[in-house]
């Protein structure tokens, strides 16, 4: 009778316990339940890059003693597009959270993201084909490209819709003569196509721009290259497009196909009576708004009507809605096209035509809970736009929010953080300082006072690419993260990378980075791919045929 009585007095205080257990934050919940998902590039369609639900990684326990390389996941070629994450997905035997990653040689994998053990892989590419390469580029004659070191199959960030778990992709293949493009939708439970999947992407549009035939621009799949994420906004898919290294003839494209038939319902050309705008941003996906407003920034090329039809001609009609290379724009879905809403083009655009100096080669994204559109070109100018509103075009200056010049060329990915108290934008530049803008909610306006980081940066011509990482604006919890080649590189050659980590309230505060231990290094560095954060791993993507996974040792 007393061992009954024993045994029953343990159990009640181990249901106490854990009752007591159960009643604390959210903090103190296993991972598993309170799972984040990232299945966007830049976490979501603001392309802000900030995943405020990150609960176990804080300043205090980001360093060399505590934190770095947990594993490394193996894949079959270089990776430029983002990995993305579902959380709590039903997978293999259970729960888990997943890790998708795409390769240049069309190749999709599902490993554990907390160990990294594979579910399964496939290969995309078409039958009888193989992903296209830069041999394939060889026009004009003596033609060397090497804006990618080889294979460019999957290369824009895919998009994942959690509710039908289905992800989105732009898979590259060729026969060795002809070059096709393929949308693809897949289940991310076993990687099987969708119905419907996939489909050829063919476009064309009237107009009488460069390689236009019978006043007609058909889509070019070898000359157009997909290098930013997919956008999945109200139902519809968009896919961008830039150039090969401006190889011309070339036009900016957004073309969108309904997520659940993949039937294609609309195609829109930024240059159609012109020449060029690519759409690129450094890789960064274009942002959306819930209402399925698109907003980005295209890059050199026809700016309105022109009098000889050349970017490089004074134009009769800057203005004009029909060309509009070096803008910003926010789009509309009208019919079967978009339509211009809004644009700006800056005052100095002939000059940046003429000096290859793009207004749209820095991601853009929208401020959480404004009305603003963060800008930037390689001319090292930041333009704070309003959505809404972006001011067009004045020959005399720019009719913007704000004009913020810094030091260096904007080749890279920016990204926000709101704190408790505090509200930044960060931007790393090349041959420049980490810089930390800091937003007035009162003036909707950047204040003249920039934190520096005295940490020594990118070298090359590449920039940072960033992310932030933060438990809600719980303070000790906001995290900078940037990744850049650790030596001095072109667009054309990649090295090593780097990784670091820094207050996000403080940035002359850098917490950890991989240059510390010998183990933590992530290998070649990845063209404009930024890290992901999620569940207390960061993912890193590479050139070294592997993903790194870091997170508390």
């Amino acid at each position: 009778m007393i061992r009954k009585l024993i045994i029953l007095m343990v159990v009640a205080s181990l249901v106490f316990s854990c009752k007591k257990e159960l009643s604390k934050t959210p903090v103190d919940i296993p991972p598993s339940s309170v799972a984040t998902s990232v299945v966007t590039q830049h976490n979501d369609n603001s392309r802000a890059g900030l995943n405020n639900h990150e609960k176990t990684l804080t300043t205090e326990n980001v360093n060399t003693k505590q934190f770095g390389k947990l594993f490394t996941i193996p894949v079959d070629d270089e990776v430029y597009s983002q990995p993305l994450i579902v959380g709590n997905l039903t997978i293999g035997t259970g729960k888990h959270n997943v890790v998708l990653i795409a390769t240049v040689n069309n190749t999709v994998y599902a490993a554990d993201g907390d160990n990294g053990n594979l579910y399964w892989k496939i290969n995309y590419t078409a039958p009888g084909m193989r992903p296209p390469n830069k041999t394939d580029l060889t026009s004009p004659p003596n033609f060397s490209y090497s804006n990618f070191t080889n294979n460019f199959g999957i290369v824009g960030t895919p998009v994942i819709d959690s509710l039908s778990q289905s992800m989105y992709f732009v898979a590259r293949s060729t026969d060795g003569n002809k070059y096709y493009q393929f949308l693809h939708s897949i289940n991310i439970v076993n990687g099987n196509e969708l119905p419907g999947s996939p489909v050829e992407i063919k476009a064309s549009v009237a107009g009488t721009g460069s390689a236009s035939q019978n006043n007609i621009i058909n889509f070019d799949p070898l000359r157009n290259n997909q290098r930013q994420g997919l956008t999945l906004v109200k139902g519809v898919v968009y896919i961008t497009y830039s150039s090969h290294a401006d190889w011309s003839p070339y036009h900016g494209w957004i073309i969108g196909y309904d997520s659940h038939t993949l039937k294609q319902v609309t195609v829109y050309n930024d240059t159609p009576d012109g020449e060029n705008g690519g759409i690129w941003e450094s890789g960064m996906g274009m942002a959306a708004d819930q209402l399925g407003n698109l907003y980005v920034t295209t890059g050199n090329g026809t700016v309105g009507l022109t009098i000889g039809g050349s970017q490089n001609d004074a134009s009769s009609d800057p203005s004009n809605l029909k060309n509009r290379g070096e803008s910003s724009l926010k789009l509309t879905p009208s019919g079967t096209t978009l339509s211009v809403k809004s644009f700006f083009t800056p005052s100095n655009y002939l000059d940046l035509n003429i000096n290859d100096a793009d207004y749209g080669s820095m991601g853009a994204f929208l401020i959480p809970g404004s009305s603003y559109f963060f800008t930037g070109g390689k001319d090292g100018n930041i333009y704070l736009l309003n959505k809404d509103n972006m001011g067009g075009y004045s020959s005399s200056s720019n009719q913007v929010q704000q004009d913020i010049p810094v030091s260096g060329s904007l080749h890279s990915q920016p990204s926000y953080y709101k704190g408790r108290s505090n509200e930044f934008v960060y931007v790393w530049s090349e041959f420049d300082q980490l810089r930390a803008l800091s937003f007035d909610r009162s003036s909707n306006t950047f204040s003249d006072i920039q934190i520096l980081s005295t940490v020594q940066g990118p070298v090359g011509e590449q920039g940072a690419n960033l992310s932030v990482s933060s438990n809600g604006t719980l303070d000790g919890t906001g995290i900078l993260w940037a990744v850049y080649p650790k030596d001095v590189v072109t667009t054309d050659v990649t090295g090593p990378g780097i990784l670091r980590a820094f207050d996000a309230n403080d940035i002359t505060r850098e917490l950890w980075n991989t240059t510390q231990n010998s183990n933590d290094s992530p290998g070649i560095y990845a063209k404009f791919c930024p890290p992901t954060i999620a569940n207390g791993h960061v993912y890193l993507a590479t050139f070294s045929n592997q993903v790194v996974v870091y997170g508390l040792k």
